[in-house]
């Protein structure tokens, strides 16, 4: 995509810390990052969010995750990680270009990932997983 920050930084149009890369995925250090050593995983092709990109890549992308937050681990001696993906504007996705975040977590970094709890009744909760379900 023209307008695409993600693509021009995957064309090269755009420098980048580039920590892997291979036909299908670019791994980068974010350069706004939650924590030192943020990493992005993206597709080299262009899609928007998960409901855009293919199963069986996403699937491969996943599995290059745990490979990359293995080695990050072992190198930066973290003990926690936080994984994200946001999927639209609502869900804070600021990117319109499918990648995923593995942020390392260090005892007191002041990062917070929370939301507010629901206390959904046990028939909310099946109501939402009967119509799931039945969708599958």
């Amino acid at each position: 995509m023209d307008n695409c920050i993600f693509c021009k930084i995957i064309s090269g149009d755009i420098p980048s810390a580039t920590i892997f890369e291979n036909d299908e995925f670019k791994v980068i250090l974010d350069r706004f990052p939650g924590n030192q050593g943020h990493v992005l995983i993206m597709p080299k092709q262009h899609c928007a969010n998960i409901f855009d990109i293919d199963s069986d890549k996403a699937g491969r992308l996943f599995s290059l995750a745990v490979k990359i937050a293995g080695v990050m681990k072992k190198t930066l001696g973290f003990t926690d990680m936080n994984v994200l993906q946001n999927n639209g504007e609502i869900a804070g996705q600021t990117v319109p270009h499918f990648h995923l975040h593995l942020i390392p977590r260090y005892e007191n970094d002041g990062v917070q990932i929370k939301w507010k709890q629901l206390d959904l009744t046990d028939e909310q909760i099946e109501n939402v997983r009967k119509k799931i379900s039945e969708n599958l």
